[in-house]
């Protein structure tokens, strides 16, 4: 019988879904951006952590899921309500972000920025 390795892997691990309760700690989502601002150079690093543990006790699910899930919430918001409009197909990047990053505490998802050396 052929056997795909993977599929051994797989076999020998535990199920990730149950590990959720199992696991302690935080997660960090972060984004370092490099631009050019007001003429001058600029490096930010954006970053949202998430605790596993506050994650599962609030909402029943790993830190990483949670910090997965937010993020399209909170953009459908926006679409909804109509704070977010275009036509066709259009990727985060085309809209502003200053009402994404103002409803993110209302979903208990507090971000923070960093200031780099640019």
């Amino acid at each position: 019988m052929k056997v795909a390795p993977r599929d051994v892997v797989a076999a020998c691990l535990p199920d990730p879904a149950h590990l959720g309760d199992q696991m302690f700690g935080k997660t960090c989502a972060g984004t370092w951006v490099k631009g050019v601002k007001d003429g001058k150079p600029r490096q930010v690093y954006l970053y949202q952590v998430a605790d596993n543990e506050t994650c599962m006790k609030k909402y029943g699910v790993q830190a990483v899921v949670w910090q997965t899930a937010v993020s399209p919430v909170i953009g459908w918001e926006l679409l909804e309500t109509g704070v977010w409009k275009g036509a066709g197909v259009l990727g985060p990047e085309a809209f502003d972000p200053d009402p994404f990053m103002d409803l993110m505490p209302a979903y208990d998802f507090a971000w923070g920025l960093k200031e780099m050396k640019a």
